[in-house]
């Protein structure tokens, strides 16, 4: 080294989520790239890995990375103790002044959590072997983690509006700043339980789902209700500075919460007598479908208001609008977002739920050390499998299937999908975050005839009302959409042209819209492969895609996941990497 040099020593971080119960994950950071992120759900096999740690998710980046536990420089949590001089905490206690003990707790060991939270972190970082002498913890609050996540990977020179819409983090649950020279700005926080998630989350409850999963359902029915027809807006009110819940309805806590089966939810008695009995049959029926329209209309109201309120001046700088937290997965309010006359750029974090604070806590800590952070590509950032391994999990599957190896696996599964096939898919390193983009997929030909019906009988079990997402070459989109996204991450809801509402049935709710993926060559090369092959066999550039799993089940993640997934359901084909493999024939013993 000359004289006058200085080495360059690239720092490594790894960020580990699940520090509010759910949803654990970790991240990798080498210098300022991202290279691996993984959540526990698809190892352990059990969806969202409530009150789990990402043991086995932090071992596996470190291996996909190529890194020792001895070569991690810092780990990045996404929790951070919050002061008491904070307003969260004074906040909290005034507004649950009639549960005394959760407000006097807030002030005397609001931190009680995150002390508990990094006690046990120190017996996690014990079992994955990372010293701690020579590592540092760093706690990132938790709604600054999710800005991160979004922002810092696609930073750009102009500023950036941020927008954080989550259930719950320390106290904070809307977090609303902006992102300028990688320096992330807050304006304004709003604190629990004043939260519009926890708003769609009690009415989720009460049309009872289970949280977490179940405003997806939420979301999907509300085109098939009348928003107007029944008056939500005494859940919450917002005035152009305070944004405020109704918590003598909803986000209840203690004796306020609606108890039946021995269960509390999180609304009151008082919303049952508003409303009616919690629902129980069918969520079609009056008056049901219509407060999930009700619902869904307020939030994003409400949520077009704060924006406006809140970061107008940042849009009329420079259009950039980005959005992450829990909230973010509305693809609805997204699609309003997009459209918004002072947007003109919506980037949307694809793992915008918890696990992404893997990501996002490891991010803000990478980019503080590392410079500007090369952005994301793609979220194909988990493990993947060759051959062999693939060949090792047919052999030893208990039910042992046929299988062999293709010498063009593109062009087998097209056939199959042009013929009316459908095909289970898995090829390349799983996905991060809670969409199937391509590589842990079902696929099927959207114009084959009573193709849904066919899935669903098969192995989803979905609710008729409910439309499938589709995969579209990049090429059509604009002839497909009314305006396209050029949403990689099914991230935003997008109208569909007629007459391919008509050609391909089951793709759009009643009003059209649908959750597509618009692939291209650079962001998914297989799948764009997989795409154009179908397109030149039917015509048709765009498949039909759903999860690889079964219901209630994580994303699968290994061969023998793979394997369990199609052996325990009807599933005809499936091809793994090069292998395709089926049934098979039963066999009488008469």
């Amino acid at each position: 080294m000359k004289t006058g040099e200085h080495r360059i020593v690239t720092k490594i971080t790894l960020g580990l989520s699940g520090a509010v119960g759910h949803d654990p994950a970790a991240a990798i950071f080498v210098g300022n790239e991202l290279i691996a992120a993984v959540e526990e759900e698809r190892l352990i096999r059990k969806k969202h890995a409530k009150e789990e740690w990402p043991f086995l998710a932090a071992r596996q980046v470190m291996q996909i990375a190529g890194v020792r536990s001895v070569d991690i420089d810092h780990v990045a949590i996404p929790y951070a103790p919050i002061s008491l001089f904070s307003k969260a905490r004074w906040h909290y206690a005034y507004r649950h002044w009639y549960a005394p003990d959760r407000s006097v707790d807030s002030l005397i060991n609001g931190n009680r959590r995150y002390n508990r939270y990094y006690k046990e972190l120190g017996g996690l970082l014990e079992k994955l072997h990372i010293p701690k002498a020579a590592t540092k913890v760093v706690p990132v609050r938790h709604q600054l983690a999710h800005a991160s996540s979004v922002y810092h990977l696609n930073e750009t020179d102009q500023k950036t509006a941020i927008l954080c819409l989550d259930s719950k983090g320390e106290y904070s649950n809307v977090f609303i700043g902006y992102g300028f020279q990688g320096e992330i700005v807050r304006l304004k926080e709003f604190y629990n339980p004043d939260s519009l998630c926890g708003m769609y989350a009690a009415l989720t409850d009460y049309l009872g789902f289970e949280i977490l999963d179940g405003e997806f359902k939420v979301m999907g029915m509300a085109p098939y209700g009348d928003p107007n027809k029944y008056d939500l807006s005494s859940l919450a009110s917002f005035d152009g500075k305070k944004f405020k819940v109704n918590n003598t309805l909803i986000s209840t806590i203690g004796l306020r919460r609606y108890k039946a089966k021995l269960k509390g939810h999180y609304f009151s008695k008082k919303l049952v007598d508003m409303l009616g009995p919690r629902r129980e049959g069918n969520l079609t029926d009056d008056p049901y479908v219509h407060y999930a329209a009700a619902i869904q209309q307020l939030y994003e109201d409400m949520t077009i208001q704060i924006m406006e309120s809140y970061l107008s001046d940042i849009l009329k700088q420079s259009g950039r609008l980005a959005i992450a937290g829990t909230g973010a997965m509305n693809i609805r309010l997204n699609k309003r977002l997009a459209e918004h006359p002072l947007v003109k750029e919506l980037i949307v974090h694809p793992a915008c739920g918890d696990a992404g604070t893997a990501i996002g806590a490891a991010a803000y800590v990478a980019r503080k050390n590392s410079g500007k952070l090369a952005p994301l590509k793609n979220v194909s950032l988990g493990p993947t499998f060759n051959n062999k391994v693939c060949i090792e999990a047919c052999q030893r599957n208990r039910e042992k299937p046929n299988w062999r190896e293709l010498e063009d696996p593109f062009a087998e599964a097209a056939e199959l999908l042009a013929n009316g096939k459908v095909v289970a898919w898995m090829r390349g390193p799983m996905e991060f975050g809670p969409r199937a983009l391509g590589n842990r997929c079902i696929f099927a030909n959207p114009t084959e005839p009573d193709i849904v019906k066919s899935i669903n009988k098969r192995v989803k079990f979905r609710e008729h009302w409910r439309p499938f997402s589709t995969s579209v070459l990049d090429s059509m989109a604009a002839d497909f959409f009314e305006k396209s996204y050029d949403d990689k991450y099914m991230c935003i809801s997008q109208q569909v042209k007629e007459p391919w509402r008509s050609e391909y049935p089951f793709i759009t709710s009643n009003d059209g819209t649908g959750r597509s993926q618009c692939v291209n060559e650079e962001n998914n090369p297989e799948l764009y492969k997989l795409l154009t092959m179908f397109q030149e066999k039917s015509g048709h550039g765009v498949l039909m895609n759903t999860a690889l799993s079964r219901p209630g089940e994580a994303l699968v993640c290994s061969p023998d996941d793979a394997l369990n997934t199609f052996m325990g359901t009807d599933l005809e084909y499936l091809i793994m990497q090069d292998i395709l493999i089926t049934k098979r024939e039963e066999t009488s013993n008469w």
